[in-house]
């Protein structure tokens, strides 16, 4: 039996790529998702400056002498940049085809998110700090500047991480484990005298002091304690070189390929090949004349 016509067999794929969006919702997506345009580019430095001030409008906010002064003009201020970024929001999600892709993306989540903690301090006073978050939407600097080859690095370390991140895993279990029996021992020998007045503080102590962060709030006053935590000590060198290990042997392997600026019109995913014809998540035709 012969196979069937290239034609036949290939048409549900391209379907998705024979949709027409209007004209207004191309010129929308161009301006808002690409950066390779005078007008993308415009709007993405004018979105970074607006992001850099909403930031420092809630690290002034966060300071009580400078709130009580001008406590209600930095509300105001606030809530401008709340609802300029809520209408970009939406302006995003109606310039695509198939917006659920965005909406799920790490910056999608990054864009909503940024948003709503203006509007959960109507009801929780205090969240509104948690608008400190739209610094990561600085990460779209990397497009603005042209410096797309540091996206693929950035790709190299987030696979590295997340190929280590079984033996990391065990690792951690590992110290948790040394913490417990070292925290106990600690408890044993220590006691109330030397400030070790449970198993909880005792491990906390393991801690600080197995990560070579060493507060110094609770130390050992017996000879054998300050043995055993010398042991715990020369351990922690351990500690960072082990992890540090794991990672590095992930990023010997390097992932080929180069990433353009490139967004895809109908769902908004970027990271695509230079010279990538159609979006690698829905298919959809890149760059449509």
């Amino acid at each position: 039996m012969s196979a069937a016509p290239r034609s036949k067999r290939f048409s549900k794929p391209q379907r998705k790529n024979d949709r027409n969006p209007a004209p207004w919702r191309l010129l929308l997506h161009e301006i808002i998702f690409e950066a390779d345009t005078p007008a993308g580019k415009l709007f993405d430095i004018l979105l970074i400056i607006a992001i850099i001030l909403s930031v420092i409008t809630v690290m002034f906010d966060s300071v009580a002498e400078v709130r009580a002064e001008y406590g209600r003009t930095l509300h105001i201020i606030e809530w401008f940049f709340t609802i300029l970024f809520s209408v970009e929001y939406l302006l995003r999600i109606i310039s695509l085809g198939n917006p659920t892709q965005y909406m799920r993306s790490f910056y999608g989540v990054v864009d909503l998110i940024s948003v709503l903690p203006t509007y959960l301090s109507l009801l929780i006073p205090g969240s509104q700090y948690m608008m400190i978050i739209r610094v990561l939407r600085l990460l779209r600097i990397f497009r603005i500047l042209k410096l797309a080859q540091y996206l693929n690095e950035a790709e190299v370390l987030l696979k590295a991480m997340r190929a280590s991140l079984r033996k990391i895993s065990i690792f951690l279990f590992v110290i948790l484990t040394l913490v417990l029996i070292f925290g106990s021992l600690l408890y044993l020998i220590e006691g109330d005298e030397g400030g070790f007045t449970s198993i909880g503080i005792s491990c906390y102590w393991a801690i600080t002091t197995l990560t070579t962060v060493g507060y110094g709030d609770i130390s050992p006053q017996s000879p054998l304690g300050r043995a055993v935590a010398s042991v715990i000590m020369i351990m922690g060198y351990g500690v960072i070189a082990v992890p540090t290990g794991i990672v590095t042997a992930e990023l010997v392997a390097p992932i080929t390929g180069k990433v353009s600026t490139q967004a895809c019109p109908d769902c908004g995913a970027e990271k695509h090949s230079y010279d990538a014809l159609h979006c690698k998540y829905c298919g959809t035709e890149l760059n449509p004349d």
